[in-house]
């Protein structure tokens, strides 16, 4: 059953009348004055489906124990205070957002403005309250086409030309409406998501500034800025420019955006808009900068970004491009920290070029390998520990952000994946991928307080190591192990000391420390994946809420020794927080979930009694409540949109967002 919140429903309206919040349940009971409301499913067989990307069971081996095996002590020497070399510059929490593909986001966020994707708020909501804030994009290759229309059958927002696709990737071109931006502004709403969008760049010289013009409007400052062509560089090998396309073609077009939306009264924010250059790996990006576009356009730009996959599963799509590669002669590639470090050397000058320039560095688009991955790595636990690593050494290297792309159910590395459709009303669910719980894990790395500076410290290329300091202080020890060894031998010990030793410091290491951990049984695992002892369940079976008791392992230190030995299996990935704030930083007291307001199963039945609806409907004395939209109100929520009438009235309290559940 596909679980939507619904944002126009009448009976929804009748249960917010009657209670300013609802507590969530167990999954398939309602909460309403006291009294539960019983939801049945339907007990009908689900029928068969054919296993999608999604879905891939191909399970590889893990590769060998490394010869010689890996230290099993790993001394690591902090300073306690006054750090300020060797660390990235400050990071913010929500640094590894997320990209979705334009075609697929109807499935992903939600069916329309007043249905919203439950799963989806809930993984939102999980990041929220780690960093803060989450950021996403939606767009991609098929962005470069999409055209804005006033309505579609159905209520339907967004639609795919299935029959006329383009590139090597067979992409759709697309029609969407407005309800595609008011379905964004309403996850805003519920869960502090900002946004980049895509400007349609097939047309260089006539760009459709309607996504701009409408994308300010209705998002406000959850809109962060608007990508200025995707992966311009490959424009000429996708038949979307001359062969002689090139970097300079693409500054001049650039120049005649510029100048478009200088002369569009309808753009009220004309500075600060465009995401450039995007490019992949054709062109170098200093061929970019060489160009003067960043001189020439910096009121324009936003921030500067590139996209990159470490490799490309294309040739398994495609056969004219060649044999396609074995995933288990490359899975080691992925294991290694030296891939993450060499895959970056590309974009250091950039950072750097970035940075000198005030702007933001933005990796745009970025998974395991292009062209929808590689079964039995990209839907791994080794692709897991593979993203934070990398994300890790991206925000070393003074990257401001990572978007991990999402694509439909033909992708491997998606982070979270709806269910097929034929399933929905079977009570499938999504299905959520090992680069989810890298970036779960990832806003607890960086936090909340946009302070935290990242500093490789890695010291063998199997066990990447990371300290994580807060205005010079250490306050967090990241810690991987890539090996794969059900004998245990391969599990490291990381002896740390803070101060004392050669710092030239008084000894600071504390009396103990707490633990998290990201486990699973090998790095060749497709489930079973464990953070601090809490998972979001098998394929088919989350809806986006982590399930099972917390543990958090407290490690007692030696300070007379001035250590603290921490040990990490094989394989896995340990936080270590340094201090009880970094801890509490990121360990909300109680997390705002959405349990399901509708479904797309007709076939279910609810009872409600009687006499509590005929007292429940309407909206009477809600005119003067805050986070109303009714006409009168006082909300100042210009975006949470209803396109039916009556309107929903989301109540805030101090426990954040407010809904009920109910099934039809």
């Amino acid at each position: 059953m596909r679980s939507f919140l619904s944002l126009s429903s009448p009976f929804l309206w009748a249960v917010l009348a009657a209670a300013q919040y609802a507590i969530y349940q167990p999954k398939n009971q309602v909460i309403y004055g006291g009294t539960y409301l019983h939801l049945t499913a339907s007990t009908t067989a689900a029928p068969a489906f054919t296993n999608a990307a999604a879905y891939d069971p191909t399970v590889l081996n893990p590769p060998a124990v490394p010869n010689p095996p890996i230290p099993t002590s790993v001394p690591i020497q902090l300073q306690s205070s006054g750090v300020s070399s060797n660390v990235s510059a400050p990071v913010n929490g929500a640094f590894m957002g997320i990209s979705i593909e334009m075609s697929v986001a109807n499935q992903v966020l939600g069916k329309n403005s007043s249905l919203l994707q439950v799963a989806f708020l809930n993984l939102m909501s999980n990041l929220v309250e780690r960093a803060g804030w989450v950021q996403v994009r939606v767009g991609g290759n098929s962005q470069e086409s999409a055209e804005l229309v006033s309505s579609l059958p159905n209520g339907t927002m967004l639609a795919k030309d299935v029959n006329n696709t383009s590139g090597p990737t067979s992409t759709p071109p697309l029609i969407y409406t407005l309800d595609l931006l008011y379905t964004m502004g309403n996850i805003s709403k519920l869960t502090n998501t900002h946004w980049y969008l895509g400007i349609p760049f097939i047309d260089a010289q006539n760009v459709s500034l309607a996504i701009v013009e409408h994308g300010q409007t209705i998002l406000g400052s959850n809109l962060l800025g608007f990508q200025a062509g995707n992966e311009p560089d490959l424009y000429a090998a996708h038949g979307h420019r001359p062969s002689t396309y090139s970097q300079f073609d693409y500054f001049g077009e650039i120049g005649t955006l510029v100048q478009q939306v200088a002369n569009d009264s309808a753009i009220s924010n004309k500075n600060n808009l465009f995401i450039v250059p995007s490019i992949q790996v054709t062109w170098t990006p200093e061929s970019v900068w060489n160009t003067g576009i960043v001189s020439s356009y910096s009121n324009s730009l936003y921030a500067l970004a590139v996209e990159r996959y470490p490799d490309d599963n294309c040739a398994a799509l495609y056969p004219s491009l060649g044999a396609p590669q074995n995933p288990q002669d490359i899975f080691i590639n992925y294991l290694q920290h030296n891939a993450s470090t060499g895959l970056v050397s590309s974009y250091v000058n950039s950072s750097a070029f970035a940075q000198q320039n005030g702007k933001p560095f933005i990796m745009f688009e970025t998974n395991t390998a292009s062209c929808s991955g590689f079964p039995g790595i990209s839907n791994s636990f080794g692709a897991a520990l593979w993203a934070l690593d990398w994300s890790m050494t991206m925000a070393y290297n003074n990257f401001t952000a990572a978007l991990f792309h999402v694509g439909g159910q033909n992708a491997y590395y998606n982070l979270f994946t709806p269910p097929p459709s034929n399933q929905t009303k079977y009570g499938a669910e999504w299905t959520v991928g090992p680069v989810y719980y890298s970036a779960l894990v990832m806003a607890e790395v960086l936090g909340p307080h946009n302070a935290s500076q990242v500093s490789d410290i890695t010291q063998n290329i199997n066990t990447p190591i990371y300290a994580i300091y807060e205005n010079g202080a250490p306050t967090k020890l990241a810690l991987f192990n890539f090996v794969t060894d059900p004998t245990g031998a391969s599990t490291y010990n990381a002896v740390i000391s803070i101060g004392g030793g050669s710092t030239g410091q008084s000894n600071a290491t504390p009396s103990q420390v707490q633990v998290k951990y990201l486990l699973a049984d090998s790095v060749s695992s497709k489930g079973n994946f464990t953070w601090a002892g809490q998972t979001l369940g098998a394929a088919l079976k989350s809806d986006g809420r982590l399930n099972g008791t917390l543990n958090v392992t407290t490690v007692q230190c030696d300070q007379s020794a001035n250590t603290c030995s921490i040990p990490v299996p094989a394989p896995a990935f340990a936080l270590v927080f340094l201090t009880s704030g970094s801890l509490q930083a990121v360990s909300p007291s109680s997390t705002v979930t959405f349990p399901t307001s509708a479904t797309t199963n007709t076939g279910s039945n609810i009872y409600i009694d009687p006499s509590m609806l005929a007292t429940a409907y309407g909206h009477s004395g809600m005119e003067n409540i805050r986070g109303a939209t009714s006409p009168g109100s006082l909300s100042g929520a210009s975006t949470l949109h209803t396109t039916l009438s009556g309107a929903l009235a989301i109540f805030v309290s101090a426990l954040g967002a407010v809904v009920v559940a109910w099934r039809w």
